[in-house]
């Protein structure tokens, strides 16, 4: 069974076609793929479901075997796999109900029209037994923006606390954000079936598009993540264009020993 190994800034995925798996993939599977220590680790797996003229179909799994709506990082990396195979600047990346077109710009750099977004109103939040102010947002995935800027042993706390707490029933992508400037943000992520994460696409669009929503920035906005910066335009009618770099790692061949 053979993967490419990507990451798009620090957020690291293994991908792979449907048509060359030796056995389908189950969320155990995935899970154990998915292990740093007993199995090849990754945050997750973009599993090609088809490929058809200048388009692809994926899903999206993270490594507890839950499956995301969307992925703006895994999005990226399919869109510069089917790119380079197929000697295209431009693509389109069918992820669930949503089709992102995706444009080859220089170097590794991908840009992607991710659609619309929904950008609430701020609402308290009883987190441990303290009050923050959160703005849920929807980029097809749930994301719950908190402008407030934890330690990291307080982050590993909040992080999980907030994801599956009782307002996000299907759980929540937890962002602590921080203004640094008039179109610049900072965010710390904790990724919903993941945990905490170096970059995330669909984190920083969530941030860029929270932030202009209720004037913490105009657009556009640069999200600085801990693995590196993502750029997030945001249109009148809240429609987000993302830009960020995707990276091929590696190439490799699960052993027969490694029992699925």
């Amino acid at each position: 069974m053979q993967f490419s190994k990507w990451h798009g800034l620090g957020n690291d995925y293994l991908l792979v076609e449907r048509a060359e798996l030796a056995l389908p993939l189950t969320p155990e599977r995935v899970r154990k793929i998915c292990d740093y220590h007993f199995g090849v680790g990754s945050d997750g797996i973009v599993e090609v479901l088809s490929t058809n003229g200048d388009g692809a179909e994926v899903v999206i799994w993270n490594p507890d075997g839950s499956t995301a709506e969307l992925s703006g990082n895994g999005t990226r990396i399919a869109a510069r796999w089917l790119a380079r195979r197929d000697r295209l600047d431009r693509v389109r990346i069918r992820v669930g109900p949503r089709e992102v077109v995706a444009t080859m710009r220089e170097g590794k750099q991908v840009e992607t029209e991710m659609g619309a977004v929904e950008v609430g109103e701020k609402e308290s939040l009883l987190v441990e037994g303290k009050e923050f102010e959160m703005v849920p947002v929807s980029v097809g995935n749930p994301h719950a923006v908190i402008l407030y800027e934890p330690d990291h042993d307080e982050f590993l706390r909040l992080g999980p606390a907030v994801e599956s707490h009782e307002r996000f029933p299907g759980r929540t992508n937890v962002q602590f954000a921080r203004v640094d400037g008039p179109h610049d943000m900072g965010a710390a992520v904790w990724e919903r079936g993941a945990g905490e994460t170096l970059s995330s696409g669909t984190s920083a669009i969530a941030v860029a598009s929270a932030a202009v929503h209720h004037g913490w920035c105009e657009s556009p906005v640069l999200v600085h993540l801990q693995g590196g910066d993502l750029m997030v335009e945001v249109d009148e009618d809240f429609n987000a264009r993302l830009t960020g770099p995707a990276e091929e790692i590696c190439t490799l061949e699960l052993s027969q020993e490694f029992e699925l």
